[in-house]
């Protein structure tokens, strides 16, 4: 056996460890439950109708993209949440033994697995099936996974914290995309967000909260303020206020949108208690930036599931 490869210089830059807890730990499991369900449903509605043939296939295709595209946004909050977002470096797409890390419990490395099997699966269904739906989907993926390795290069520094808030909405706009083709095959996704006006000022929070992250930069904290002095506070008060048009918007819309308002609201809460643990715990603030992604995924997902 040959000597012991010591890690490269590029898969060592700017590498940060997170914070390996039980909470890490549980909410893991609970993410690795939720692919194992989508894989398990798409099975079954892929093998559950044999005259359907490559519909079928597909149409359990889809439902595993819905679920892999959520459990990969959930994955992100807790590769920030916890500290992870440098924990392989600006080695992008993989590094040595990713697998292993996956296993091994970081989710740095298992957001970019999943992220591999959301392209793959992409691809798939544009083979399969191709249209609007499909290539639109496949190529999001691909414009979301370059943004993803520019958020490696905010983390470090290097980049504008646009590129942070770019990666945050494109990943909505793939949930978005593969969940009105699961509800409503032949729906447009671009023509859904133009006719949807609850949906501008939700993805326009979505943004700002991606900025919020990248403007503050890894391990930094925001802090308490009355006016805001930095660019990071200018752009959190950005952010409040694009919260405050969406909780707004779809007050005016209640009647239509109940449950989104709901969430919404709680969401607000949610999103006080995540500025204060920024700022006990920059580096790691925790659980509650996984509350506040779950919050904006059912907001988002009751405005497509309500829409008639």
């Amino acid at each position: 056996m040959g000597p012991k490869l010591a890690p490269s210089a590029a898969e060592t830059q700017h590498v940060v460890e997170g914070e390996m807890t039980h909470t890490v730990r549980i909410i893991g499991m609970l993410i690795a439950s939720m692919v194992a369900l989508a894989i398990g449903l798409g099975v079954w509605r892929g093998l559950g109708d044999a005259a359907a043939g490559m519909a079928a296939i597909s149409d359990g295709l889809m439902i595993a993209e819905v679920f892999f595209a959520a459990a990969l946004i959930m994955l992100g909050s807790i590769v920030e949440g916890f500290g992870y977002g440098l924990s392989l470096g600006t080695k992008w797409p993989y590094t040595r033994n990713i697998v292993i890390l996956m296993l091994r419990g970081d989710p740095e490395a298992a957001h970019r697995v999943l992220a591999t099997a959301v392209g793959l699966c992409a691809l798939a269904l544009a083979i399969l099936e191709p249209n609007y739906t499909t290539f639109m989907g496949l190529a999001l993926i691909v414009i979301t996974a370059l943004f993803g390795m520019g958020t490696l290069y905010v983390l470090a520094g290097r980049a504008p914290a646009f590129v942070h808030g770019m990666h945050g909405l494109l990943a909505y706009l793939v949930f978005l995309n593969y969940l009105l083709g699961l509800n409503y095959p032949g729906v447009a996704l671009l023509d859904f967000v133009d006719a949807m006006i609850p949906l501008h000022a939700i993805l326009f929070a979505i943004f700002m909260g991606g900025m919020v992250t990248g403007q503050r930069g890894f391990g930094s904290a925001i802090e308490p303020f009355l006016h805001p002095k930095r660019a990071s506070q200018w752009v959190f008060v950005l952010h409040g206020i694009a919260a405050l048009m969406a909780i707004g918007t779809l007050g005016w819309y209640s009647q239509t949108y109940p449950l989104a308002f709901a969430f919404a609201l709680l969401q607000a809460a949610v999103g006080f208690f995540l500025f204060h643990a920024v700022n006990l715990k920059p580096k790691s603030p925790g659980v509650m930036v996984v509350f506040h992604q779950i919050m904006a995924l059912l907001i988002t997902t009751a405005v497509v599931l309500q829409w008639s």
